[in-house]
């Protein structure tokens, strides 16, 4: 339609070093998109997990059986599973190998949850970093293609004799588009990266609280253990 904004004449137009900065944009845009959808997922999943295992183990369930099943998963297991898994492990063996010293058997329990605790975390910031390097970044790398663009769009008005609005608008436009895709990526990554790293702070925050109230079965268990002895 005439008069309306054709974006797609506006990037072909473009100078190359225009199309390269919208180009590198686009590919940001697409991998900050695939991280998105990627993240979703992997929260989600780390959420029901949390909540599932909570569930059962807070239902009674024998913890040595709860270990076996844990176990019985390998590579499957994430999450509070790999935690759980990881102290009820090293209790069973510092046990064995302390003869029963409850300090320092239910110490190398927590030190082994706080590892694994922080290894999942781990899992859940990959590729957060990236998120918030392309919504800080985005925006400038725009602007470098919009000031290029206008600086040849002047440089190729200065040979015009009659240079009027309806002349430099198309060449204006053209440059600015590369603005607009900068924030196109970068909004998207801004939003993700602050709602995707409050969840793994919250996600953090369950597993200390599960790793002391763990502990704390733990010496119960090893005090009962004393007391029929």
């Amino acid at each position: 339609m005439n008069g309306g904004l054709n974006v797609f004449k506006l990037v072909t137009d473009a100078s190359i070093p225009v199309q390269l900065v919208m180009l590198l944009l686009l590919v940001f845009s697409f991998l900050s998109w695939v991280i998105i959808i990627r993240k979703y997922s992997q929260m989600k999943v780390a959420h029901d997990n949390a909540e599932s295992f909570e569930e059962r183990f807070w239902s009674g369930a024998d913890l040595a059986g709860l270990y076996r099943e844990v176990s019985a998963r390998g590579d499957h297991a994430h999450g509070l599973d790999n935690v759980f898994e990881a102290g009820f492990r090293e209790f069973a063996r510092q046990r064995k190998s302390r003869g029963g010293d409850p300090v320092r058997v239910v110490e190398g329990a927590e030190r082994a949850m706080r590892v694994a605790g922080t290894r999942e975390i781990g899992k859940l910031e990959q590729n957060l970093e990236f998120l918030a390097n392309v919504g800080s970044i985005s925006p400038y790398v725009g602007l470098f293609g919009t000031v290029w663009g206008i600086m040849g769009a002047f440089q190729g008005l200065g040979e015009m004799k009659d240079v009027t609005i309806a002349v430099v608008a198309p060449h204006i436009s053209e440059a600015l588009i590369a603005t607009a895709m900068g924030l196109f990526a970068a909004i998207p990554a801004v939003w993700a990266y602050n709602r995707y790293a409050n969840k793994v702070e919250r996600i953090a925050s369950r597993y200390e609280v599960f790793q002391e109230e763990f502990s704390s079965v733990l010496q119960r268990q090893i005090q009962s253990s004393d007391d029929l002895a």
